[in-house]
C-alpha cells in the first residue's frame, strides 16, 4: 500500500522529548509550518510552558505528561492525539537520555534505565504509532531519532552508543517487516552528529568534570529540518552533519585504526574544564525548556545534510564523503605513528 505524506500544514504530528534540544526545535519548526502538535515529555511545568508558547502564536497543540519508557503512558499519548485531533499522521520518537562514564563502572540500574528510555521508549512509541497508522487512510510516517553513534561507538558514552545501535537495528528490522506486510507506514532513521543541545548538561555524569559534546557541533535546527523533511518525503535515513558522516565513514573503512584513535582522543574532547553541575534527567524529567547548550547552538549550516535531502546529488555526495573519510583515516594513521601508545 502507498503512503500518502501530507503537507505539514495538513498534518498532526506527535513529538516525544518535546521540551528540550532537538525535540523543542522540531516543535517550533513544525508549529511555524502550520502542523497540529501532540507534545509529550516528563517535566509537566516546562511542557505546559511550551504548549502555551505555541498557542500564543495561534498554533494547535495538545500536551501529555508521559514517560516513554512506560508502555501504558505511551498509549496515553495516542489517546490524547485521537481525542484532540482524531489521530496523527507522523510520530517522532525523540526522547532520550545519556550517561557519561566507563561501562565497567556503570551501576546496572542506570544502564537499564537508559535503555528503558532510549530503546524501549522507541519500541513502545513505534509499535503504538504503527498500530494507529496502518489503519489510517494513506498511512503515515514514523521517525526515530538515532545518532551517528548508531554506526560506531565512543568511550564514556558506551551505554548510550549501545542503545543507539539497538535503535538502528530495531528501526531497520521494523521497516523490513512492514514492507513485507505491505503496511502503509514510512519509516525514517535520523542520525544526528554532535548537536548543540543541553544533552551533556542533562546527562548522568560519572566523570570528574562537566562533560561536553565532541566537535564538530551542529545547531539543533538542522536536525529539526531533517525530521520535517522526512515527514513529507520518503527517506530511509538522514545523517545530520558532514563531520559526523565522515567519522562514520572512517570507522567503517578502517575500524581497528579508528577504535584506537577514538579511544585516545574522545575521552579528552568529551570533558570540559568546567566543574560538574548537579542534576540530570536519567530517572526523572529535568528540562528547563532550552534548545541550546550553554556554549551556544553550534554550526548553523551543513552542506552535506542539505545535499542529502536531494536524491539527485546523493551519489556524488557519497563519493565526496568517502573521500573525506579516507583522508581522515590517513590522518589517523599518521597520528598513530606519532603516538605509539595507540597501537
Amino acid at each position: 500500500m502507498r503512503v500518502h505524506q501530507k503537507p505539514l500544514e495538513q498534518q498532526t504530528i506527535v513529538i516525544t522529548g518535546a521540551t528540550s534540544g532537538i525535540g523543542l526545535a522540531t516543535v517550533r519548526a513544525a508549529a511555524e509550518a502550520g502542523a497540529a502538535l501532540v507534545l509529550a515529555a516528563r517535566t509537566a511545568e516546562t511542557l505546559e510552558l511550551v504548549g502555551d508558547e505555541i498557542r500564543a502564536k495561534g498554533g494547535r497543540v495538545a500536551t501529555v505528561v508521559a514517560d516513554v519508557g512506560d508502555e501504558a503512558q505511551v498509549q496515553l499519548i495516542v489517546d490524547q492525539a485521537i481525542e484532540s485531533f482524531g489521530g496523527f499522521d507522523t510520530w517522532i520518537n525523540d526522547a532520550g537520555v545519556g550517561i557519561y562514564g566507563d561501562i565497567m563502572e556503570l551501576p546496572s540500574d542506570e544502564h537499564q534505565r537508559l535503555f528503558q528510555t532510549n530503546y524501549w521508549g522507541v519500541v513502545y512509541g513505534s509499535t503504538a504509532a504503527v498500530r494507529h497508522l496502518e489503519g489510517r487512510e494513506g498511512g503515515g510516517t514514523l521517525i526515530n531519532v538515532g545518532s551517528i553513534n548508531s554506526d560506531f561507538a565512543i568511550p564514556l558514552l558506551g551505554a548510550y552508543s549501545a542503545s543507539k545501535h539497538a535503535v538502528k537495528g530495531f528501526t531497520d528490522a521494523l521497516r523490513i517487516e512492514l514492507r513485507h506486510a505491505r503496511k502503509p507506514v514510512q519509516i525514517t532513521l535520523i542520525k544526528p552528529s554532535g548537536i548543540g543541545t543541553p544533552f551533556s548538561e542533562n546527562a548522568r555524569n560519572h566523570t570528574e568534570n562537566e562533560p561536553q559534546v565532541a566537535p564538530p557541533v551542529y545547531a539543533p535546527e538542522l536536525v529539526a529540518e531533517a525530521i520535517l523533511h522526512a515527514a513529507t518525503h520518503k527517506v530511509r535515513s538522514i545523517t545530520v552533519g558532514g563531520g559526523g558522516r565522515m567519522m562514520v565513514g572512517s570507522a567503517q573503512l578502517m575500524p581497528p585504526v579508528m577504535e584506537r584513535v577514538f579511544g585516545f582522543l574522545m575521552p579528552r574532547v568529551q570533558q570540559s574544564d568546567d566543574p560538574k553541575t548537579p542534576g540530570d534527567n536519567l530517572f526523572h524529567g529535568h528540562s528547563d525548556g532550552r534548545v541550546y547548550r550553554r556554549k551556544g547552538p553550534g554550526r548553523s549550516f551543513s552542506t552535506y545534510t542539505t545535499a542529502a535531502r536531494h536524491p539527485v546529488v546523493s551519489a556524488s555526495l557519497l563519493g565526496l564523503t568517502m573521500a573525506g573519510a579516507a583522508t581522515l583515516v590517513v590522518c589517523a594513521l599518521g597520528h598513530q605513528r606519532r603516538h605509539p601508545s595507540l597501537r
